[in-house]
This record gives C-alpha cells, sequence and structure tokens, in this order.
C-alpha cells in the first residue's frame, strides 16, 4: 500500500467518526442531506419549442420553490443559440430570480478525451460569458464548475492542467454523489409527449419514479459502506420536463428515503469532499466510485443491488437518441451528464 493510499484511509477512517452527512429528526429517525443540481440549462429536451422550455423551467422551479429545496443548474451556453437567445437567456435568469444558482458546464458539452486540455479549458471560458454577467448584475460571482460526462481527463497530465485553469479561475469542481440516470428516461417522455402517447408517458413516469427511489437508497448504502455515515449528498439530475412533472413525486421520495434538500455550498462542507480526487480515466465515474478505488474499496461497494435503467428505457433512449457509445456503457459514463 503506498503512503498517499495510507493518507486516504487514514483520513477516511477519521471522517466516519462523524456524522456530518446526518442528523435525528422529532421521530428519532436518522435523515440525510442532499443538494440538488442541474445540469444541461436552459433545458434537455428533443425539441427546441421554445414555449416548451419555458414551460418547464417555469413549473421545475415553482415546485422547487414550493418544497423549499435550493438547486443549482448547470449552463451549457451554446444551448442558448438552440432556441430563442433571449428567452433562453430569460429561462437561466428565472434560475437566479427563484433563489438558485448556477454554474458552468462548458460553452458546448465537449470532452477532454475528445479535444484536449487546451482546447477543453478554451471551452470552460467561453462557457461562462454570459452565466457570469448575468450573476454579477446580482452581485454573485461564478463559483461552480461540472465536468460534462463526469470525464476530468484519462492521463494525469490533462486532468492537472484543467484542475490548475479551474483553480486559477476560483472554481470549485461540483462533484457527484447521487444519480439516477434521469436523462435517459427523459428523451423518450418527451417522444412520448410529442406523440400524445398518453399511456407510454404515465409508464416512463412510473418507472423512472421507480428507479430513483432504488438508487437514492444505493447510494445510501454505498456511502455506509465507504465511511460508515451518511454524506451530505450532491445528485445529478437534469433541466427537463420529466423532472418539471415529477418534482412533487421526487420531493416525496426524498422525503421517503430521509432526504433533505441543502445548498450545494452547504454540502460541499462535509469532510468528505476534502478527500483528494485522484482519479484518472477515460471512463466518467461518480465520486462514490472515485473514492472507493482510491481507498481500494470498490469491490465493496453493493453491486449486487445497483440496477441500471430498465431495458425498456434504454431501448426507448436508443431509438430517439443515436449518441450513446456503446449500448452496455455504464451508466455513470453516458452522454447526458
Amino acid at each position: 500500500m503506498t503512503r498517499a493510499r495510507r493518507t486516504i484511509l487514514a483520513t477516511t477512517l477519521a471522517l466516519s467518526l462523524t456524522l456530518w452527512g446526518a442528523r435525528v429528526d422529532a421521530k428519532g429517525e436518522k435523515t440525510a442531506k442532499v443538494a440538488l443540481t442541474f445540469d444541461d440549462l436552459p433545458a434537455l429536451t428533443l425539441t427546441t419549442n421554445q414555449a416548451y422550455v419555458n414551460d418547464l423551467t417555469t413549473r421545475l422551479l415553482a415546485g422547487l420553490r414550493r418544497h423549499h429545496l435550493p438547486a443549482t443548474g448547470f449552463v451549457v451556453e451554446s444551448k442558448l443559440d438552440e432556441g430563442d437567445r433571449a428567452q433562453q437567456i430569460a429561462a437561466l435568469e428565472k434560475w437566479l430570480d427563484a433563489g438558485m444558482d448556477l454554474g458552468n458546464h462548458t460553452y458546448s458539452h465537449e470532452s477532454p478525451n475528445e479535444i484536449g486540455a487546451d482546447a477543453y479549458v478554451a471551452d470552460i471560458a467561453m462557457g461562462e460569458v454570459v452565466t457570469k454577467k448575468l450573476l454579477a448584475a446580482r452581485g454573485r460571482k461564478i463559483t461552480w464548475f461540472r465536468f460534462p460526462y463526469l470525464e476530468s481527463g484519462e492521463t494525469t497530465a490533462v486532468r492537472d492542467q484543467i484542475q490548475r485553469w479551474l483553480k486559477d479561475h476560483h472554481y470549485r469542481n461540483a462533484p457527484v454523489t447521487m444519480n439516477a440516470d434521469d436523462w435517459e428516461f427523459a428523451e423518450p417522455y418527451d417522444d412520448a409527449i410529442a406523440h400524445k402517447d398518453e399511456a407510454r408517458r404515465q409508464h416512463i413516469r412510473e418507472e423512472y419514479l421507480h428507479y430513483t427511489d432504488q438508487m437514492m437508497a444505493w447510494y445510501r448504502k454505498a456511502a455506509h459502506v465507504l465511511f460508515g455515515r451518511d454524506i451530505a449528498y450532491v445528485m445529478l439530475m437534469h433541466g427537463t420536463r420529466l423532472n418539471a412533472d415529477c418534482i412533487d413525486d421526487l420531493a416525496g421520495l426524498m422525503k421517503k428515503n430521509g432526504l433533505r434538500g441543502i445548498s450545494l455550498a452547504r454540502a460541499m462542507r462535509d469532510p468528505a469532499y476534502k478527500i483528494p480526487d485522484t482519479y484518472v480515466g477515460k471512463e466518467g465515474v461518480d465520486w462514490i466510485e472515485r473514492w472507493s478505488l482510491a481507498m481500494g474499496m470498490d469491490n465493496q461497494l453493493p453491486w449486487a443491488s445497483y440496477a441500471d435503467p430498465p431495458k425498456d428505457i434504454q431501448a426507448g433512449y436508443d431509438k430517439v437518441d443515436k449518441d450513446r457509445d456503446e449500448p452496455d456503457q455504464d451508466a455513470a459514463e453516458k452522454p447526458k451528464s
């Protein structure tokens, strides 16, 4: 065992003695904290219909506010030109007006594995232009960055160059420690709406909620394997019609799974996120898996109870969107994160 790994393990053991990520409610039951994050703003949809984007944005934000759920949205600024640019920017302003935060998800949603470190950092810089101005107009600064596909560099040199740039420009990485592959359900859901197939729409919705319920429980189990406790989770979602339609049900699932919404900034105070991110690889994997690999505990995660999205959902996605590299590609490296 290397000295670095021993240091990580010692740090982890010390962190596992705390209960930072959980509290006991009035009934004596443990509840955990989770920060909701939504990628691919202004919206991830099959359609470029601006009214569709405006409607889902309004209803998603109304639901978040109704349930007192803070959220951070990650903007892909090339999407501003996929609809009416002024209205797309207005959709981002709605997020800020609702009290939410915005972060940078690059300009074009590329991978450093495809374009290299130099082009990638240029794409990050290009991706902050509008978002930075919107935040500045409200006396705020852009803080958060999330890697598209969760791909942060397949070589140490590429990873380190990107991380240096982010640090020099005062960005913080937004990790992912809870994920239910909502994007894979969202595009078939859009397609069902477009074809006025109400039975299929309801079926996709039910499968999505069932799968999300499973994955919320799975990530809590996985965190307990690594840390002996709940961490403050960061959940990856997307700005979709599906999430707008399901926001009340999602809030109910959070309650069922003992999850209480907090801001991303507050979640990142959990000592678990002080563990160095040493992951290098082609695949984009979440931070639960990154930590498990660094700690030599990947085979101890509860993989037996892990499930991919249902086969009919995967087939439905592949029918409407041809951007999956491999049919059995791992969920963490799929193309919509």
